[in-house]
């Protein structure tokens, strides 16, 4: 077995080859509980900027993220990136389609890619991303997550950042899709990709903002910026990266950020017990005492998981998988 770092620290000191093989131990050492407290410690030092680009296939998301890796290594950051690919049907693991669209130098310390797979995830983020995203915010100065790309099911991605960007690129309809699919309250950018396309892409920006304005929810706050990018030309990166920043800052001004992560920690819990042990079981489980009394998220996790695989083995079962006593099924 690859051995990972032990703690933050050594995960700092040892450059891209200890954050591989923390990587490589999520993906290995699912649910022990020391990979749990590793992890939660990693949550309690995050100190990155974390940007999710989430959209349909073709949009531009690689190039973009591309375009964004150099304008931040030039101010002097360092950059993860977790490209979120879809899962081969053979042996689950990522089909590398986005990893190979990002041309990064190997011999620049300051950048780290990894491609991470969808797995059965709909929403396209996966724990095991989930859980990169941690590690990578604990060491990176920013981190970008790439969502999958498959279309209307892609609101996972809010779950693991702190700036979401729905990008749109210009004469697709995408912003009527999504607007139809929920997807349209999720942003706090929007990006109108491949704005050197002139006219078609000035109109894509009018119709993402009206389609904003229908859709955001009374209350919600102000309607999110719309910017036009050419990732190929430069036009709009600085002030998109611009607007990234400016978004961040106010967050955490108001400790919307804090909050935000707060909410995603949970969300974790949540979200895992109820895959694994469906909404009956996700019922019968404290989620905040759980988060209360152990390490974190992650250990909460490990320790709900625990508590009810031995609530399930205690009790005889029938046949069909029900309690005697008649009480519902957990999906295992």
């Amino acid at each position: 077995m690859i051995r990972r770092p032990d703690t933050v620290e050594a995960l700092r000191a040892g450059g891209k080859a200890a954050l591989t093989r923390a990587l490589t131990a999520v993906e290995t050492e699912t649910d022990q509980q020391a990979l749990a407290r590793f992890l939660d410690a990693a949550e309690g030092a995050a100190r990155a900027r974390v940007l999710g680009l989430t959209g349909p296939p073709g949009v531009g998301k690689s190039t973009l993220t591309n375009a964004l890796i150099k304008a931040f290594r030039a101010r002097g950051e360092t950059v993860g990136v977790i490209a979120v690919d879809p899962s081969s049907q053979i042996t689950g693991g990522a089909l590398l389609g986005d990893r190979t669209r990002l041309s990064t130098d190997p011999e620049d310390t300051g950048v780290f890619v990894r491609s991470m797979a969808a797995r059965d995830r709909l929403g396209g983020l996966s724990d095991h991303a989930i859980a990169g995203v941690v590690l990578m915010r604990a060491v990176m100065d920013r981190v970008i997550v790439e969502s999958v790309g498959i279309g209307q099911s892609e609101a996972d991605v809010v779950h693991a950042v702190d700036t979401l960007a729905l990008c749109i690129q210009p004469g697709s309809g995408d912003s009527l899709q999504f607007m139809k699919a929920g997807v349209m309250e999720l942003p706090d950018l929007v990006a109108v990709t491949k704005a050197d396309m002139g006219a078609l892409a000035r109109r894509a920006r009018a119709d993402v903002e009206g389609a904003l304005s229908l859709s955001r929810p009374a209350g919600a706050g102000p309607l999110p910026e719309v910017l036009l990018v050419s990732a190929a030309s430069g036009e709009g990166l600085d002030a998109f990266v611009a607007a990234c920043d400016t978004h961040l800052d106010a967050a955490e001004a108001d400790g919307r950020c804090a909050r935000r992560r707060r909410a995603q920690a949970r969300h974790w819990v949540d979200d895992t017990i109820t895959r694994r042990f469906g909404t009956v079981g996700r019922a019968r489980c404290d989620v905040e005492r759980a988060i209360a009394e152990t390490s974190g998220p992650f250990a909460a996790i490990a320790a709900l998981d625990a508590d009810m695989r031995a609530r399930l083995a205690a009790g005889p079962r029938r046949a069909d998988g029900r309690a005697e006593d008649g009480g519902e099924v957990f999906r295992r």
